[in-house]
């Protein structure tokens, strides 16, 4: 009973999935306008102003970066109203900034909330990962070699290997792991961005992804194991600290074994709810649609202790907006992203 009096009050998943609908809806106006520092920034604004009228006290533990990098939801800043329960939030205004500017698929606005201190306050560097679907126990590790642990999975499914698809960053760092899936007959399915919706794409067969490997966002690792959390899948992280100045960030945050394996209960505890809702359209989401006085977003939203995961197709009324979005023009500040 402790635990549900802990839980996040299922009445937040409306607010929270109208925050993330918002702001894909005020990038929106950016989409091909090839202009990603505008696209971002359109979500940071209305994303920071709609969480700022939600009753709670949530603290940014992910965010834009640290306050000298940004002046709007930076990383422990406190929003809503100051009068409700006390949560964590992650934020990515909108992953994706290239698809955004260039129209492509996959831009989404994402945050993540927890109970207050159980979000993992991840570091601005880089996090080598590992996602499944539902697995059986030490069947899949990040430190097993990787044919072993494509070799494990395919057993587990009862699949081919040469059926089974993993997805990945297409970067250079991941030369030698495409080579080797290839070796190994493995279907590849490459992304130039967005490790939160690579991540996602485990979730659920009808993705055809089985598993999503590589080294992508540090923060961006935390919010999709938020998300992971809900539907039970296997996640794994670790971070890579390679600059001295990550290193000493690492050291601020408490964290004393910089080579430390996270499994997905030690980054997100406890309760969580996530949202990410459309901008362009990708596998997982539709993108804004404007009809006459209304948009329509696709949200996906996980709530974990209320079992809930959906996604939401939400009507919303455009007329509030006139009055946010003609600040734009006259608000030059730009943030770093």
């Amino acid at each position: 009973w402790w635990k549900n009096l802990m839980a996040i009050d299922k009445k937040f998943i409306d607010q929270f999935i109208n925050v993330t609908s918002r702001a894909a809806y005020a990038s929106s106006f950016f989409i091909g306008k090839k202009d990603k520092i505008a696209a971002d920034k359109a979500a940071v604004d209305s994303m920071r102003s709609e969480l700022n009228k939600i009753n709670m006290t949530g603290e940014v533990v992910i965010g834009e970066g640290s306050l000298d990098e940004a002046p709007m939801l930076y990383t422990g800043e406190i929003l809503g109203t100051k009068n409700g329960p006390d949560f964590d939030i992650a934020v990515d205004p909108v992953e994706g900034t290239n698809f955004v500017a260039n129209n492509l698929p996959g831009g989404i606005a994402v945050l993540a909330i927890g109970e207050k201190g159980n979000l993992f306050n991840a570091p601005e560097t880089y996090m080598n990962k590992i996602a499944t679907g539902k697995i059986d126990k030490n069947l899949i590790d990040l430190d097993y070699p990787l044919e072993k642990n494509i070799r494990n999975l395919s057993e587990f499914k009862n699949k081919d290997i040469s059926s089974l698809t993993v997805c990945l960053l297409d970067r250079p760092r991941h030369k030698k792991i495409i080579d080797k899936l290839k070796d190994l007959d493995v279907k590849t399915k490459l992304i130039t961005d967005g490790d939160v919706l690579g991540a996602l794409y485990v979730s659920d067969p009808k993705y055809n992804v089985d598993m999503f490997i590589g080294i992508g966002g540090g923060p961006e690792g935390v919010i999709a194991a938020c998300a992971l959390d809900s539907y039970d899948c296997h996640f794994q992280g670790r971070f890579i600290f390679n600059k001295e100045k990550d290193i000493n960030d690492a050291k601020s945050m408490g964290i004393t074994d910089l080579n430390k394996k996270y499994e997905i209960n030690e980054i997100v505890k406890g309760d969580s709810l996530f949202c990410a809702s459309g901008i362009t359209s990708s596998d997982v989401l539709k993108g804004i649609v404007i009809e006459g006085d209304k948009f329509i977003s696709e949200t996906l939203v996980t709530h974990k202790n209320n079992n809930f995961k959906e996604i939401v197709k939400s009507i919303n009324s455009i007329n509030e907006w006139f009055l946010f979005l003609g600040k734009f023009g006259h608000n030059k500040k730009l943030i770093k992203i």
